[in-house]
C-alpha cells in the first residue's frame, strides 16, 4: 500500500511549508513613501488588522509571480504589475503543524494597469494609502516588520519572523 502524506511531512519524510506572495504597493518619493493597505475582516485571520493590499498562498504548479500577479488582480483589481523582489521571510507561528510553517516572498510593485478597489468586500472592510513613518495601528506583526524595513531601508534579502 502506497504511503500517504499527513499534514506535516511529505512521501519522503521532509518538513513541509506553506508558500505565500505579497505585493507590497508603493507609490510617492523616498521621504512621503506611501504603501497601499487593506483592512481584513471575516477571514479568520488577523481580522481589524491592516496588511498589504494583495497576498495570498501560492497555488501548486503556480510560481510566486505568478500567485503575486493573481492575487493583485483578485484583490485590487490590479494588472499588469511590475514586481521586484523585496525579501523572503520565513516564519513560524510555534505550534509544531505544517500550516504554521510558512515561506512568504514579499515584492515591491510600483508600476501596475488600473485603479486600486476592493474586490473582496467580505475580506476586506477598508483600502487606503499610508506613508511609510505613519502607518495604521495594528498591521498584522510580521507584515510590519517588512514594511519598516522598507521604510528604513534595512530590509534584509532573507529574514525569520517567530523563531
Amino acid at each position: 500500500m502506497p504511503e500517504t502524506p499527513d499534514h506535516d511531512h511529505d512521501l519522503h519524510g521532509r518538513f513541509s511549508v506553506v508558500p505565500a506572495a505579497y505585493v507590497v504597493f508603493l507609490r510617492g518619493q523616498t521621504h512621503t513613501r506611501e504603501v497601499l493597505l487593506q483592512l481584513r475582516q471575516g477571514t479568520g485571520y488577523m481580522d481589524d488588522h491592516w496588511a498589504c493590499a494583495a497576498a495570498g498562498h501560492v497555488e501548486r504548479g503556480e510560481s510566486v509571480f505568478a500567485a503575486a500577479a493573481r492575487e493583485a488582480e483578485e484583490e485590487v483589481a490590479l494588472t499588469d504589475v511590475v514586481l521586484t523582489p523585496l525579501t523572503a521571510m520565513q516564519r513560524s507561528n510555534n505550534t509544531g503543524l505544517a500550516i504554521d510553517e510558512r515561506v512568504d516572498y514579499f515584492f515591491a510593485c510600483t508600476a501596475w494597469t488600473g485603479e486600486p478597489r476592493i474586490v473582496e468586500p467580505d475580506k476586506c472592510a477598508d483600502l487606503r494609502w499610508f506613508r511609510l513613518d505613519s502607518l495604521p495601528d495594528p498591521v498584522v506583526p510580521h507584515e510590519l516588520a517588512v514594511l519598516t524595513g522598507v521604510r528604513d531601508g534595512a530590509l534584509q534579502p532573507i529574514v525569520t519572523h517567530g523563531f
